[in-house]
């Protein structure tokens, strides 16, 4: 299965240009209009027979403003367990912020990883979170699990279903 290339707002319209691109440009005018933003990233999937669809969206809230946020989907035919899906989750999350986060840097906007994992042992989901938590602050980011992953957990979740 061929994996889309772009990404799209939440709107439809779809970005033709680099995501890099389209956020320095973004940032630089939300800082022209005196927003202040924190940024979250998280991928969350679904599997459908043999087909696992994922979404990963960019997430910016402007504090006190609302937010928006940026769409990327993909899919993959390779069937996974939970745990390995969760751990994809986590790398096509990490793979979206790490070109990103030196302009993140440069706007002094925090950054945060957000993880559909659930924080109860109880839940299968839960096998991966030692893994994820370590993979993602052991590249230098802030993390987040359930219930406090919303872009993960509520953005992500809404596109992918």
């Amino acid at each position: 299965m061929q994996q889309s290339k772009y990404w799209r707002r939440l709107n439809g319209v779809i970005i033709n240009r680099p995501i890099e691109d389209e956020i320095t440009t973004m940032l630089s005018a939300e800082k022209e209009n005196g927003h202040a933003l924190k940024v979250c990233i998280g991928t969350d999937s679904q599997v459908k027979g043999a087909v696992t669809e994922f979404a990963t969206v960019i997430v910016f809230i402007r504090k006190g403003k609302g937010g928006f946020m940026y769409i990327h989907n993909d899919s993959t035919l390779r069937k996974m367990s939970i745990k390995e899906r969760m751990l994809v989750e986590v790398g096509k999350s990490i793979e979206v912020a790490y070109p990103l986060c030196d302009i993140f840097s440069s706007y002094n906007i925090d950054m945060e990883i957000h993880v559909d994992i659930n924080t109860n042992p109880s839940f299968k989901s839960n096998d991966a979170l030692k893994d994820a938590m370590g993979y993602i602050m052991g590249m230098g980011f802030t993390f987040k699990a359930k219930p406090h992953a919303f872009a993960s957990s509520s953005c992500a979740n809404k596109i992918v279903h």
